[in-house]
């Protein structure tokens, strides 16, 4: 589903040049729950973001399903995303103006879902991810775990086939953080690859395979037996 060769990001200003990425090679199958570990300003989430399709690598090259991606544009890369990404973010990104059902239901508006359709994807996946009874409730009435429920809902209504998700219980007790670990090992038992950026070995010890950065290079890969 996914592979790099020599993925390289550099950021420019007129004084300084960082090299977020340095020739990152990685592979990651269709169905597999993949950890992205290290330190803060090692590149995980500029590797995020593109291998989720919101940047471009400065050189180098990226496979997305079979192909060639690095050098689409925006609008190629929002129509690759829409239908085939979703995203999972720390601080869960919910709009406080609109409701439960309304943030779920915004990526299936944008894909041109029928209300009918729609009506039925949500209440399907609000109630998977049992925050159905909270539907007509706004995020900022909802607790830590509740939103992130409801971003899960959001990352998987429009059922794609790769789940990013950046730190997703940084912002979360230890109660509500292993909520949402097990709702995304569930969805990838069900099928959906997965890859997660974190700072904890308990989250990552979810995932079937760890990839270590440190100054934009991958130093080591580990392969789990056991997955919690």
């Amino acid at each position: 589903m996914i592979k790099t060769n020599q993925l390289t990001k550099v950021f420019r200003t007129d004084e300084v040049e960082t090299t977020a990425l340095n020739e990152v090679n990685i592979e990651i199958k269709q169905g597999e729950f993949v950890a992205i570990m290290g330190p803060s300003g090692c590149g995980k989430s500029t590797l995020l973001n593109v291998l989720g399709l919101l940047d471009n690598p400065t050189n180098g090259e990226y496979h997305f399903m079979g192909h060639e991606v690095s050098n689409h544009s925006e609008r190629q890369r929002a129509d690759l995303r829409k239908n085939n990404i979703g995203f999972v973010f720390q601080n869960f990104n919910l709009i406080d103006e609109l409701n439960v059902f309304e943030n779920v239901e915004l990526p299936l508006i944008y894909l041109g879902y029928s209300a009918k359709e729609r009506k039925a994807r949500v209440e399907e996946v609000l109630e998977q991810m049992q925050i159905l009874h909270r539907k007509k409730h706004f995020p900022l009435q909802l607790s830590g775990g509740q939103q992130q429920r409801v971003a899960v809902a959001r990352a998987v209504v429009a059922k794609p086939s790769l789940i990013l998700a950046d730190e997703p219980t940084g912002n979360l007790d230890s109660a509500h953080g292993e909520e949402v670990m097990n709702l995304l090992q569930e969805l990838n038992q069900k099928g959906t690859t997965i890859v997660m950026v974190t700072h904890s070995q308990r989250d990552a010890e979810y995932s079937q395979r760890i990839i270590r950065l440190f100054d934009g290079k991958v130093i080591a890969e580990n392969i789990k037996e056991t997955v919690i």
